[in-house]
């Protein structure tokens, strides 16, 4: 029987218990996600941009850095969206805390949305078709995860902790035998059932991530099945992780 599916709303306020690890501890996006953004999705100097899930800013920054202006970066937990306006203290950026579903974004004012690791988190047909009333005619959107663990190679750890992610799914485990955001095919219908979108298109990379025993711990830390409070009676096991990580010499892909 597969485990419960964890509430969207739940989920969503999973990750702010301690920001600064989860900023720390997730791995940034590769740069080939940016140059893409720079090179065909209008990224640059004063493109009016606004970002989903922004969390607690592992996008943001580099948004900001490529010269997005206005930056709206919409976070449903105000932790999270707390140290996004710390950590970040630039005019460009505008931090909101809403669930992109309520957030009062203008219609056809933006060139560019973004989302990082974020998406599974919304009712998909709902909020492709607001993001595309977001965006002016020729604007972009690009939704992009990491996405931990690789069936096509052997990662013995990853499945040796495999029970320490026991308990509610996030539905960034998908629902066809795919992660969310490997599920191309669904990702790419989803798009063309808007009939918004004239170019759809995906690119994917692979790419190895070795961690030692207390950087895995932070990161499983940030996993909405170990940080949500219902789940956090699995994360006693955290010890026997530690140890097996340091034996194992563990990577996270």
């Amino acid at each position: 029987m597969p485990p419960p599916r964890m509430a969207r709303e739940a989920g969503r306020r999973a990750f702010g218990t301690d920001p600064a690890n989860y900023h720390s501890a997730r791995p940034d996006y590769p740069d080939w996600v940016y140059r893409t953004l720079r090179s065909r999705c209008a990224l640059g100097p004063g493109a009016a941009t606004f970002e989903i899930g922004a969390g607690t800013g592992k996008a943001t920054c580099r948004l900001l850095e490529a010269g997005a202006d206005p930056l709206v970066a919409v976070e449903p937990d105000p932790r999270l969206a707390g140290f996004l306006r710390t950590a970040h203290p630039d005019p460009a950026l505008t931090v909101l805390v809403s669930a992109f579903e309520d957030a009062g974004l203008e219609d056809q004012a933006f060139d560019l949305g973004v989302s990082g690791t974020a998406f599974h988190w919304l009712e998909e047909e709902t909020a492709l078709a607001k993001i595309a009333r977001l965006l002016r005619p020729g604007g972009w959107w690009a939704a992009f995860w990491n996405v931990f663990g690789d069936d096509s190679r052997p990662d013995p750890f990853h499945l040796a902790t495999l029970d320490l992610l026991e308990g509610p799914s996030s539905p960034a485990a998908g629902e066809r035998g795919l992660p969310f955001g490997l599920d191309t095919e669904a990702r790419l219908a989803a798009l063309q059932r808007t009939d918004a979108f004239d170019i759809v298109d995906t690119a994917m990379s692979a790419w190895s991530l070795v961690l030692d025993e207390d950087q895995i711990a932070a990161l499983y830390a940030t996993y909405s099945n170990i940080s949500a409070p219902i789940a956090r009676r699995c994360w006693p096991n955290c010890g026997a992780s530690r140890a097996t990580a340091s034996a194992a010499g563990s990577s996270a892909t």
